[in-house]
């Protein structure tokens, strides 16, 4: 028996786990993805306080990061996090399929589980901490439009969504980006969680035929602890470089 297997065996009697490091991280294998694609540029819709672009961070990713949050608290926090950071930029927006004001449902779990859409009973069910506490209006943008402000025409643009089952109006405003951008991420449902949010066999379909792009990564995520059954997934796609492209100029330029 190893010395890795005796210890795992060991710290197992107390509940907890032992894995190799960083190999074990679904962040360290996102950024490997990353750099396969050539990603210069990450949007990152829907950041909350800024985990996804530390987690870049930590794992190496050293391009471009441009990250989106609407609700004011997990704002502040971002833009803190990201200060430091000359290659961050922080926008305090909404994105949507129209340029327009948004009024959000906000979670009481740190805001994680907001969204423009009402929850389900379902979500809540499995997560009551992330039952709707308050509202708030927003900004919203369209991608498309910011497109040129955010990147240059040479640039491999990776995209990454988590808007709780807002995603088809975020794709409709991002129509010519999301058929250049080099990759994308999104969090699916398995299941029904928010009112009209599409499922994971839709979003797949998605991104497969409408943009051509193909699957790399399924990420485990929201899981009703009473059940064990998998309510939320990151799927991760990227373009084939073989067939990818770089744009002669991004939308507006």
């Amino acid at each position: 028996m190893t010395l890795l297997h005796r210890a795992r065996k060991a710290v197992q009697r107390f509940g907890f786990d032992v894995n190799r490091f960083p190999e074990c991280s679904y962040d360290y294998r996102t950024v490997r993805l990353l750099r396969h694609s050539g990603a210069d540029v990450v949007l990152d819709v829907g950041a909350n306080r800024g985990q996804y672009g530390h987690n870049l961070r930590r794992f190496g990713y050293r391009g471009r990061i441009v990250s989106f949050e609407p609700l004011r608290g997990p704002f502040e926090a971002l833009r803190r996090r990201a200060a430091a950071d000359p290659l961050w930029t922080v926008f305090p927006y909404a994105v949507g399929d129209e340029r327009t004001s948004v009024t959000l449902n906000v979670a009481g779990n740190s805001g994680l589980s907001s969204s423009v859409l009402p929850m389900l009973p379902r979500h809540a069910e499995a997560c009551p901490d992330s039952r709707y506490v308050g509202r708030q209006e927003a900004e919203q943008y369209r991608l498309d439009d910011l497109w040129p402000q955010l990147a240059e025409p040479e640039d491999r643009v990776f995209v990454k969504l988590d808007v709780q089952g807002y995603e088809e109006a975020v794709l409709r405003g991002a129509e010519d980006l999301a058929r250049r951008c080099c990759g994308l991420q999104l969090e699916a449902s398995c299941v029904p969680l928010y009112e009209g949010g599409p499922l994971l066999h839709q979003v797949m379909d998605t991104a497969q035929r409408r943009y051509g792009l193909t699957l790399m990564a399924v990420v485990p995520g929201f899981t009703d602890r009473r059940t064990g059954q998998m309510l939320q997934c990151d799927v991760v796609f990227l373009r084939d470089r073989e067939q990818s492209r770089r744009p002669e100029a991004a939308p507006g330029r």
